[in-house]
């Protein structure tokens, strides 16, 4: 079943932390398309003011600037509120490496705060952003909860802190928490610029401008990219599912297993553009080969994503050639 369908009861409030952020924007824009009402919550840290402006004509739309680690705000943003989807954190790997406290702030302190005023307030269900990168070093592929290894980033650190306290949190409080390991996200509005941007937007940015991007490492790496619409899937779903499927994190993912160089010529490709990348060190803290069993969501939140690597791709690329 497409998200599209799915159906909530009428005139249910969604909050959308991290709200101007690509993934929030994205969650906002389709629940707003089903007929719902969305209130947005973010800082415009890292999300964009355009992200917001959109929806300011929509009625069923509300924005409240403010920052997650202000327990007041959090309680204020929670009022009357059916459904969270806290997309509100730091990104990035290598930065995390270089700001540690800064993002044990930002990802663990706001999150915990968001769970807290979420309690309070009586919130239904309390969907959050985790990541791939709580697997750390485990080898094996394909990546399945409960088998995690030795973390290589405080970014993953942060994921998976979020991850016990949203345990605790279901165990002790009953608010039914979901974590979304989110692996490789791309498609429309992902940021293309900036030293820490996500490497599809970042590539085809570069080559429609003619410029030649750097791949870092050998190119051999593997990621496990998944279509923004499927997250948009796991998001909603996971507001559906049923308790007894709460405390737990889940892979989301398309289950496929893309290769950096292979990616890099698909786009030069299909840009007709024929250009050699150059290549850089490899990313400190950054994880070899990525690829998701995502059996777990599936029976659990009845996830079942509908859009491959390659669909997602086309549609990616069409809306860069546009909005570039």
């Amino acid at each position: 079943m497409s998200y599209k369908e799915l159906v909530f009861p009428e005139n249910s409030l969604f909050l959308v932390t991290g709200g101007a952020g690509f993934i929030g924007s994205n969650l906002c824009e389709a629940i707003l398309e089903m007929g719902y009402k969305v209130r947005c919550l973010d800082d415009l840290s890292t999300g964009k003011q355009e992200n917001v402006d959109m929806f300011m004509d929509n009625p069923d739309y509300e924005f409240i600037k403010g920052d997650i680690k202000d327990l007041e705000i959090c309680k204020k943003a929670c009022e009357g509120v059916d459904y969270v989807l806290n997309q509100a954190a730091w990104g990035s790997v290598p930065r995390s490496i270089e700001m540690p406290l800064f993002y044990a702030n930002n990802n663990i302190i706001g999150t915990v705060n968001m769970m807290e005023a979420a309690r309070i307030q009586g919130v239904k269900k309390f969907v959050y952003a985790s990541s791939s990168s709580v697997y750390g070093d485990e080898p094996n592929l394909p990546k399945k909860e409960g088998r995690e290894g030795n973390l290589l980033s405080p970014y993953a650190l942060t994921k998976r802190v979020d991850e016990e306290f949203a345990k605790m949190y279901t165990k002790f409080y009953g608010l039914d928490t979901y974590g979304m390991r989110y692996f490789n996200v791309f498609g429309r509005r992902q940021d293309p610029d900036g030293a820490y941007a996500a490497v599809i937007p970042k590539f085809l940015k570069l080559l429609i401008n003619g410029e030649t991007p750097t791949i870092n490492g050998d190119g051999k790496q593997s990621r496990d990219f998944t279509y923004i619409d499927n997250v948009i899937e796991a998001n909603l779903k996971a507001c559906l599912a049923p308790s007894e499927a709460a405390g737990e994190a889940f892979n989301i993912a398309y289950g496929g297993r893309e290769y950096l160089i292979d990616i890099y010529y698909g786009l030069t490709k299909a840009l007709n553009i024929n250009m050699e990348p150059n290549f850089g060190p490899d990313r400190a803290g950054d994880i070899k080969h990525s690829n998701a069993d995502i059996s777990k969501a599936k029976e659990l939140l009845g996830y079942n994503p509908e859009y491959s690597f390659e669909k997602g791709i086309e549609l990616a690329i069409s809306w860069y050639k546009e909005n570039l």
